[in-house]
């Protein structure tokens, strides 16, 4: 596995790959269940937790309609307490600020706290090539660096592997990054848990520049927020000299009152817990506590363009807990490499390609990721209808020649027959005169004949709807009305 998502196929062929490895769904399928158990439980202990995802959702919601107000008054207080804000229109403007800000320290390496942002941008790869190591310092995050993979889940990047992977892994490549692992370590998770503490104690005490995230960012004070479970992001923003934070512009909220929405709703929907073991926050800097230099990249990256859709934006709501990864049928059975992004699951299938756009055939194929079930959007915290996103997304791909042929195909016949009126009619009063003839279901060969099979075609009408209106009103359906009968003598009620 190499260090970066780019060059991997499109979702279809990625997931026809995955599904076949059995040990990466089981260890998939052990884990999400877990987890998603586990939330559900700590949620109903809450009579308010509609109440509350219903605040998180309007919060979100006035945040990004105002989001250059907000963005322009975190700056100004950021700058007041002692801290140095960028701007970043893309990954490369991002890599480069923070590859300009280590090289002027005069280090050479940095450690860093578990960040999607980072992960999006490929600034491991970007530093590297500056002859800058990153170290990674979350355990997931350093299982995925050391075993030279990538990570697969929002909250849990290494939920692809089991302890015995994990074992073998610290054994083969500890040695090479820095403390080794004994020959002897066992795959209990307190062997495991303490050869890490050991190997990362001395990359905390030595380094002098830090890379961080983060979930949040005050608007009304200038304050940054780090939620974890480790403790070793806590590590990262108070021993190192250096402080350079990189966080997506829509992380903004704009005071504390509304920050204390979220830190209800992301540890209960993420990690089951009522609250997070390490809430960090810092404003600026301080003399003579933490780091006496802090910098915050504030980074673009297409949020810009997916603010502008009305309807693809609500996935900036996104508090990244990964709730809708461990509720989605697709992600359990083909694990999260599949989706060729550092964002997998029905979370990455939206913003994605928002983010990157459906040019490519990967960002395409994310749209389709998905059976539409709506799992994702009964658990999601701040109510993402993802289901309705990925819809508007798959409209998108067609109008840019996407998706598959016959659906192209489909799409264009009926089209052109809907902006023809007469040949519309007649295909509808032809199909009401041959239904004793139609198949119950879709005559489908191969695999998809198990599909079809399940899954009758709906009945067609004894005459067309404006056939029967004329018939029983004397006169042609001009539209829709409120309540009618209809050729079955059920009531219809417009929606």
């Amino acid at each position: 596995m190499s260090g970066t998502y780019l060059g991997m196929p499109a979702f279809p062929k990625a997931a026809a790959s995955s599904t076949r490895n059995a040990q990466l769904r089981a260890n998939l399928t052990h884990a999400t269940h877990t987890i998603r158990d586990k939330r559900a439980k700590a949620v109903t202990e809450l009579d308010d937790w509609e109440c509350l995802r219903r605040a998180g959702k309007e919060i979100k919601d006035r945040t990004l309609r105002h989001l250059d107000t907000y963005l322009l008054q975190a700056e100004r207080a950021i700058t007041d307490a002692g801290g140095i804000v960028h701007w970043a229109a893309d990954a490369a403007e991002a890599n480069r600020i923070v590859a300009d800000l280590v090289k002027a320290t005069g280090e050479r390496e940095v450690v860093k706290i578990k960040s999607m942002a980072t992960q999006e941008i490929g600034l491991n790869e970007a530093l590297a090539a500056q002859d800058i190591q990153a170290y990674e310092t979350d355990l997931a995050e350093l299982i995925v660096q050391l075993g030279d993979d990538l990570p697969s889940h929002i909250l849990v990047p290494a939920i692809h592997r089991n302890r015995s992977e994990i074992r073998d892994i610290f054994r083969d490549a500890m040695g090479r990054w820095g403390r080794p692992a004994p020959e002897d370590l066992t795959d209990r998770p307190a062997d495991l848990a303490e050869v890490a503490r050991l190997h990362l104690r001395e990359k905390f005490l030595r380094a002098k520049v830090a890379v961080s995230g983060a979930n949040f960012v005050v608007a009304e004070t200038g304050t940054l927020v780090v939620v974890e479970s480790e403790g070793n992001g806590r590590m990262c923003l108070t021993l190192p000299e250096t402080l350079i934070s990189v966080v997506g512009i829509e992380k903004v909220v704009p005071t504390w009152q509304d920050l204390e929405v979220f830190l209800q709703l992301l540890p209960r929907s993420s990690t089951a817990e009522r609250m997070n073991p390490y809430t960090s926050m810092w404003t600026g800097t301080s003399p003579g506590d933490g780091p006496r230099a802090f910098h915050l990249v504030l980074l673009d990256n297409g949020r810009t363009d997916t603010l502008a859709d009305t309807v693809g934006r609500q996935a900036l709501r996104c508090i990244r807990c990964s709730a809708c990864l461990n509720v989605c049928p697709v992600y359990e059975r083909a694990g999260g490499h599949a989706y060729g992004s550092p964002y997998p699951g029905p979370i990455g299938a939206i913003l994605t390609p928002q983010l990157r756009g459906v040019h490519s055939e990967v960002d395409a194929s994310l749209p389709y990721a998905s059976s539409l079930c709506g799992a994702c959007y009964e658990v999601c915290p701040v109510a993402i209808d993802i289901p309705e996103v990925l819809v508007h997304l798959r409209e998108q791909v067609a109008e840019h020649g996407g998706g598959h042929r016959l659906e192209s195909a489909a799409v264009k016949a009926a089209t052109w027959l809907l902006d023809h009126p007469a040949a519309y009619s007649a295909a509808v009063r032809t199909a009401a005169r041959t239904r004793r003839l139609h198949p119950r279901s879709l005559p489908l060969p191969g695999a998809a004949k198990a599909w079809s099979e399940t899954r009758d075609l709906p009945r067609m009408p004894e005459a067309p709807f404006r056939d029967w209106w004329k018939k029983q009103h004397g006169e042609p359906a001009r539209g829709r009305p409120d309540s009618v009968q209809s050729p079955r003598g059920e009531e219809n009620r417009a929606r």
